[in-house]
């Protein structure tokens, strides 16, 4: 075999991988889409999965690859990248993936892949192979998505309140069910959007560091990006329901104003950071989001037991996934 076919079946095989990890990413981050829409009964969970999957792929009408742009060529610098890497990075992202889902914890895929390529990449070049500027800002809308969820999620919930301060609440709660629908379609949307594109960056890495695709190319070749948001799509069919408890129901009760206030104060965020080509964690957004609405009740309509051990998730999820995969970038040297 020569080396160019050794080559190409090595990144046939990480293209796979990749597509792998993109349907566990639907798979994992379903309850973020439709755990709201589930837990205040407007949908049941067959036909909120077939509805959020969607709207995933619809995304790729809507937004533009910014945020595939930032991780394909905006973490690492140029030239760092191989295929040693690049399986480092997916399997430290996917063995965090499976032990957050197994214990039915909401972590971030979006920073799980994040922290495998920080860690494959200081397993094989040290610090100094890093963007620093893609890398702060990444880590700062850590906090920032969560702390913007749940501003806009506790004052969309006032602003509702005072507007149908007047109202029946059986109307309410009729409205809200209908307008949930619209909420939950937009912020599959803002699901599909960013994290569809951060599989669609690591594999235009792949793809330049081996030399198929070229490096002043403006865009990913057409058959990722489609094979991308169709692989999130089918994960989200799938769903995750051990995340949809918590996330429908340990967190905080939702009726579905609650649910529409912060699906859209969520959405709203991931919009605003798919712009920006900054890759969010779907996760954050909608559990700040989510504490936001219920805070807006009284304090103790939140469990913050629950909400804190999600923090520490986050907290855990880049170095937990780093270190994952610098053993794995070590482990491919041998085998590849």
């Amino acid at each position: 075999m020569t080396t160019v076919q050794s080559a190409l079946w090595v990144v046939v095989v990480l293209v796979m991988l990749a597509i792998a990890f993109d349907f566990m990413n639907g798979f994992h981050d379903a309850a973020n889409s439709i755990a709201t829409v589930v837990s205040t009964g407007v949908l049941k969970p067959a036909q909120a999965v077939v509805f959020a999957a969607f709207f995933n792929v619809v995304a790729i009408l809507i937004f533009h690859l910014s945020v595939a742009a930032t991780v394909g060529k905006g973490i690492v610098q140029p030239g760092v990248v191989d295929t040693h890497v690049v399986f480092g990075a997916l399997v430290g992202a996917i063995t965090w993936n499976l032990i957050t889902w197994y214990y039915g914890i909401p972590s971030s895929s979006s920073h799980a892949l994040i922290g495998g390529i920080v860690g494959a990449v200081m397993a094989k070049a040290g610090a100094g192979a890093l963007i620093s500027a893609g890398i702060m800002k990444t880590v700062t809308f850590i906090l920032v998505s969560p702390l913007l969820g749940f501003l806009l999620g506790s004052l969309m919930m006032v602003a509702v309140a005072w507007v149908c301060r007047r109202m029946r609440p059986s109307k309410v709660d009729r409205w809200f069910r209908r307008l949930q629908l619209v909420s939950a379609g937009a912020y599959s949307l803002g699901h599909g959007g960013n994290d569809a594109q951060k599989t669609i960056g690591i594999i235009w890495m792949l793809l330049i560091a081996t030399g198929y695709a070229a490096a002043d190319a403006k865009s990913p070749p057409t058959w990722v990006i489609l094979s991308c948001y169709l692989a999130i799509g089918a994960g989200t069919m799938f769903g995750g329901w051990r995340i949809v408890k918590t996330m429908g129901q340990k967190i905080t009760k939702l009726k579905p104003v609650g649910g529409f206030c912060a699906e859209t104060g969520g959405a709203l965020t991931l919009f605003l950071a798919t712009a920006l080509g900054i890759p969010v964690s779907t996760t954050h957004t909608i559990t700040g989001a989510i504490v936001g609405v219920g805070s807006t009740q009284r304090a103790s309509a939140v469990r913050w037991g629950v909400a804190g051990n999600i923090v520490w998730a986050w907290v855990l999820t880049i170095p937990a996934s780093a270190f994952v995969a610098a053993v794995a970038y070590w482990f491919s040297l041998q085998i590849f």
